[in-house]
Parts: C-alpha cells; structure tokens; sequence
C-alpha cells in the first residue's frame, strides 16, 4: 500500500472530513473489509496528523515494542506517550472519518486540511502549512545528492 498525492478538503461541522477518492479506493481494496480500522496519531516531528492503516499500524507498534524494553520505566513511559496520542476511527462506508477535537487542536487544523500520501500511511496537515514548500529548492537538491551519494 503505497500513497502519493496531496489534496484540500474541508471539516464539516462535526470535524469529519471525506478522504480523497484516490486514497479512500486503496485503502478499500486493500483492506477489504467491512470495518475500516484506521488509526491516526499525532507526527512526532511535525505539527501534522498521521493516518495509519490498520496492518501499518500494527506493524508499526510491533517495531516500536520490540525495540523497548517494557520493565525500563523511561522505555515504558516512551511507549505510553506513544499510545497517548493515538486514536482508532472507523471510516464510514462513503469515506469520511472523524478527527479528534484534541488531535486537530495540536496540529491547529481549524477547517481546511491538506491530505498528503507519504509511502504508507497519510498525513492531514493544517492547508495553510503545505502551501508554500517545506525546504527551499537548493536544500532539497543538496539532501537528494547527499541522500544518493
């Protein structure tokens, strides 16, 4: 499962908010289920929601724990603050999920969003953050020769 793209949408009123078609068919096709588990967190490094696919999600604790060790009390709190910032949503079968009141007041979404594929999971970040680019065009060409140097 891999996403790419960015689209704007807008909250309705209850802060549910439609998942862009191109994403909302993967995440169908790939799932195939009736109830679409998906599980969304706040970014560790960036004022943005994270959207994980539930087997990603899963993967994703199973990497996590496996690298602590859960009688070391900082190593446990690490994964307490983790799971802290988690929330399990349900799409709904027309492709609207809701977001969390306290999840977007973190990131500062008020109502317009921008959905931006990233490999496997999809991050919803405040519109206003992604218009303009992240790193300057020079940054960016240095970090990609440095990358496949």
């Amino acid at each position: 499962m891999r996403f790419s793209g960015n689209f704007e949408a807008k909250l309705d009123a209850k802060n549910r908010v439609f998942i862009p078609a191109s994403f909302r068919r993967l995440l169908q096709s790939s799932l195939q289920q009736e109830d679409c588990l998906l599980y969304l967190r706040k970014d560790i490094f960036q004022d943005c929601i994270v959207l994980y696919p539930e087997p990603v999600w899963e993967a994703e604790l199973t990497q996590l724990r496996s690298r602590l060790n859960k009688y070391d009390p900082e190593q446990q709190d690490v994964y307490r603050q983790f799971m802290l910032e988690a929330e399990c949503v349900e799409m709904s079968a027309n492709g609207r999920v809701l977001l969390p009141k306290r999840l977007l007041a973190m990131v500062g979404i008020d109502s317009e969003v921008r959905f931006l594929g990233v490999d496997d999971t999809i991050e919803i970040w405040p519109k206003a953050a992604l218009e303009s680019p992240r790193m300057s065009a020079e940054a960016f060409q240095s970090k990609i020769k440095e990358i496949f140097s």
